[in-house]
């Protein structure tokens, strides 16, 4: 199992927007689709997918959280025709935020907005190396302009096998951003590669539960570690939830957890969403006990 996963939160489409997804990405299947009943948002899909070689979580749970460009998923292409198949379906009743074309850093890119407004930038990699086709890209705007840089390197003490990468910064005349901060960032957290850029323009957005970055942990010591490294706002604790000092939502969650929510038994699955609910950090023994009541 991947150990950490993008979570996508939609109102009603995440099964619809799972079959989307791995209809137009190269080696991508839908892994499994699990419906909790009885929740907060009433009954719940939940969606696991491979979209070449990166685990989503899609769920629908209400609308109450939308996406934003402060977290894309950014894809490396081989060639530019494949960059425009992309392109031609992901902005497909979207939104460009870059249109597709010839930039400094790459002859054939481009940045959209997809039909349920999570963003993706579509990118034509030239001799670069392909380490991950999709990686998730962190915007630092508004408030937290200009972390980028603490922030990457706290993520890599966090977690293990990890590494910050290349790193390229904005020089003099790039107002509004500072001189020295970051325009993209290449890091790694357990193997898996991520990005950062810091960018000081106007946005109306910020980093919210629309996109959070889940967690598996195969023992308790694991869940507290995390839970006790990155939640920084008790008030957004919550059935696994946290926040971190920049806001960004992270999913502290028990592998076992995974395997309970698939159970045929309907009362496991109950009492199990029953006892979860009313956590804030998880218990992995008391949803054990729950389980095998």
């Amino acid at each position: 199992m991947q150990k950490i996963a993008s979570h996508l939160w939609f109102d009603k489409e995440a099964k619809e927007a799972a079959e989307f997804y791995t209809s137009i990405f190269k080696d991508s299947r839908v892994k499994n689709t699990t419906t909790l009943h009885n929740t907060p948002s009433g009954s719940v899909d939940i969606v696991t997918i491979g979209v070449a070689g990166q685990e989503f979580m899609l769920i629908s749970a209400g609308p109450l959280f939308k996406f934003n460009p402060s977290i894309s998923f950014l894809v490396a292409c081989e060639t530019k025709e494949e960059v425009d198949a992309l392109w031609k379906k992901l902005s497909e009743r979207g939104v460009a935020l870059m249109e597709l074309g010839e930039y400094p850093f790459s002859e054939r890119y481009g940045w959209t907005e997809d039909r349920y407004g999570l963003s993706w930038q579509v990118m034509f990699m030239g001799d670069r190396e392909m380490k991950q086709n999709i990686t998730p890209t962190l915007m630092f705007v508004g408030d937290v302009c200009g972390n980028a840089e603490k922030a990457i390197h706290f993520y890599a003490s966090v977690f293990r096998r990890s590494q910050v990468g290349n790193i390229l910064r904005y020089g003099k005349g790039g107002e509004p951003d500072k001189e020295g901060t970051i325009t993209h960032a290449a890091f790694t957290l357990e193997g898996q590669e991520f990005a950062a850029m810091d960018s000081a323009r106007a946005h109306n957005f910020a980093f919210n539960e629309a996109i959070s970055f889940m967690v598996y942990c195969d023992s308790q010591e694991e869940i507290d570690y995390y839970w006790g490294k990155l939640s920084a706002v008790p008030a957004a604790e919550q059935c696994g939830w946290l926040k971190d000092r920049y806001g960004l939502s992270w999913q502290i969650v028990p592998t076992v957890m995974d395997e309970m929510l698939k159970a045929k038994d309907r009362k496991k699955v109950a009492r199990v969403t029953e006892a979860f609910l009313k956590m804030k950090k998880f218990d992995i023994e008391a949803l054990k006990q729950v389980y095998e009541q």
